[in-house]
């Protein structure tokens, strides 16, 4: 069965697999950068079975893959920026597969800046157009469409996750990451532990650990030593973007212009009433 790691993207999904793997794949809780494949993403080609796909089909694998990885009951988490949709009669995931999801939430005003940059777009106009795009698709530039996520907008992504009552759900808010980290970390691992049958109480020095180590900083450290194989190239110049750009130093109101602030208030009012940002 499937637990879920979603977000959309640039929101706090790699930290919260960085604790994941820490506290449940070492021994120690100390966190190892190679252990993050523990939590693939998906889809990718080795769980879709095929590296190559036709294009706008990846919804047709979407059933026989998941069907495919659980067969053996076994608990597994996956890593995805996926809506939560339907295409046409497919649905993401159902029932039969999933255990549990995981969502990571953060303030789009602080998703913009750190969009732009790892994507290299040209404004924050077109950054957030992306955001908006109800049609979004995320694909490499190889063309490997085993690779596709359908994500949506930034509004429709998490309303699918976070709205929907089918499955075991944990929201957690990246802010709280950043200002708690250990009370909302702590939330975290009993809510896995719950799903997964695990030892019910949280090993708290692990934990410590854990969070000690995926600490903005350290996982930046671990990029420029070059342990960090996610960052992607420009499409532009073939250059690596730096993945873990800004952090807790992203911050909306020193980095935005007042025209972008308001459009971003008054475009997403209704969501960040809703999740509690200050608005």
């Amino acid at each position: 069965m499937i637990i879920w790691v979603a977000s959309y993207p640039k929101s706090g999904n790699t930290w919260v697999r960085g604790v994941l793997t820490a506290y449940y794949y070492t021994k120690d809780g100390v966190y190892d950068p190679k252990q993050l494949m523990q939590i693939p993403d998906y889809p990718n080609p080795k769980i879709i079975g095929k590296k190559y796909i036709e294009n706008n089909t990846i919804h047709l694998h979407w059933e026989e893959s998941q069907k495919r990885l659980t067969k053996d009951n076994k608990v597994v988490f996956l890593k995805t920026h996926n809506a939560l949709l339907k295409i046409g009669k497919y649905p993401f995931t159902t029932s039969e597969y999933t255990l549990g999801v995981i969502y990571i939430i953060r303030d789009p005003r602080n998703v913009i800046t750190s969009l732009k940059n790892h994507l290299d777009l040209q404004s924050y106009d077109q950054t957030f157009n992306f955001m908006a795009d109800k049609d979004k698709i995320l694909t490499n530039k190889e063309k490997v469409y085993s690779r596709n996520q359908f994500i949506s907008s930034w509004k429709i992504n998490y309303t699918s996750w976070c709205k929907m009552n089918s499955y075991k759900r944990l929201i957690l808010k990246y802010e709280d990451m950043i200002n708690d980290p250990e009370k909302t970390f702590k939330k975290l691992i009993l809510f896995t532990s719950l799903l997964s049958n695990h030892e019910k109480k949280v090993d708290e020095i692990k934990l410590k650990k854990a969070i000690l180590t995926t600490k903005f900083e350290s996982m930046k450290e671990s990029e420029k030593k070059g342990d960090f194989n996610e960052s992607v190239n420009s499409p532009f110049n073939n250059n690596k973007r730096e993945f873990f750009y800004l952090g807790p130093k992203n911050n909306w109101k020193e980095l935005l212009n007042r025209d972008l602030i308001t459009k971003m208030n008054k475009y997403y009012s209704d969501d960040l009433k809703y999740l509690g940002y200050e608005y």
